[in-house]
């Protein structure tokens, strides 16, 4: 368990705030509009008092199972003191602002606003819209120094510096395409075969049997979090093992939830836009991701935007579950220190 000497030592925050309101891009407007955030680090100001050091983060579905949430815990291990690799934190160079999306439980989503299927659909340009919006009504913020994501935050990394191409300066996607791959196109698609194939989604009141299409669907999500060497060298009692464990950490997941996220990935496609990017880019790609052709699909990539540096990581078959093994993540930052702030 964390201490509260860690929590003051990198300050800190979980907190949720609520905006009067919000306008999708298809001009629905829902009122008093909920955000989950967190903030950890300082902020620094300039002499306008504008923060010039936050750093803000794009969650994605996997929660302890993600990459980047190692960071977080790496950070709050009790050696943050004495450990050079958190040197960054420690000197308080930087202000990390994790947003939860749009169309997340946490935040405004379908099932927290109680609206199910009469939700607004959302694309991941509104995503941004709504983080942007938080940005400035919170922290007064017009630009931050980076933007990092990975998995479905990485979409959000790349809209957001494909729309909006000045406010940032760097951004780092993990995981993550400019628009669906192939395969996981298809994977998507048979996604939205499995929600729509039980009518009961469409009903205002709910009915036991979505219940067992969420079990079903977080067992397609599963393949999201395998590598292919996963897949070979695990038995099949060991897959079971880490199936089961990964179902039952989604059963909080609502149908609803899952049906607009499935929708806006399969709209998801800034490929034609990434000529825009004027950020450093940092691109992340893990060795053997089911879903992902690093050769083909992510080193591409480096044609396609001016300034990019591609990375690609073989983690260890453990480093999902236990969180134990922070090598990559390390990897994954060390551009702070190259790149960041003075």
């Amino acid at each position: 368990m964390w201490g509260v000497s860690i929590f003051r030592e990198l300050n800190i925050e979980f907190s949720n705030f609520i905006m009067s309101s919000f306008e999708f891009e298809s001009g629905r407007i829902l009122k008093d509009v909920n955000v989950e955030y967190s903030t950890m680090g300082f902020p620094k100001y300039d002499e306008d008092g504008n923060i010039t050091n936050a750093i803000v983060f794009c969650p994605t579905l996997k929660g302890e199972r993600s990459v980047l949430a190692n960071l977080h815990n790496a950070l709050t291990m009790d050696n943050i003191s004495n450990d050079d690799e958190f040197a960054f934190i420690r000197d308080k160079k930087y202000f990390f602002i994790r947003i939860v999306s749009l169309g997340s439980p946490e935040s405004c989503s379908p099932s927290t606003t109680d609206l199910k299927h009469n939700f607004p659909n959302y694309t991941f340009r509104d995503c941004v819209n709504f983080k942007k919006q938080f940005l400035k009504e919170k922290f007064n913020l017009d630009s931050v120094l980076a933007i990092v994501g990975e998995g479905v935050g990485g979409c959000e990394v790349f809209t957001w510096a494909c729309e909006y191409p000045d406010y940032m300066e760097f951004i780092l996607s993990m995981n993550n395409l400019a628009k669906l791959s192939g395969t996981s196109y298809i994977f998507f698609k048979s996604m939205e075969s499995v929600l729509e194939s039980n009518d009961k989604i469409y009903s205002d009141v709910y009915d036991p049997s979505l219940s067992k299409l969420v079990v079903a669907v977080n067992k397609m999500l599963f393949l999201n979090y395998l590598s292919r060497n996963m897949l070979s060298n695990l038995s099949r009692d060991e897959l079971d093992a880490l199936l089961d464990n990964f179902v039952e950490d989604g059963l909080f997941r609502d149908v609803h939830d899952l049906k607009y996220l499935c929708d806006c990935l399969l709209e998801y496609d800034v490929n034609d836009k990434l000529s825009n990017i004027k950020a450093k880019t940092i691109l992340i790609a893990i060795e053997g991701q089911f879903l992902v052709n690093v050769e083909k699909e992510v080193l591409p990539l480096e044609n396609a935007i001016d300034d990019v540096e591609v990375m690609v990581i073989q983690l260890d078959e453990g480093e999902f579950d236990n969180g134990e093994s922070y090598s990559s993540v390390f990897k994954i930052f060390s551009f702070l220190n190259e790149y960041g702030v003075e």
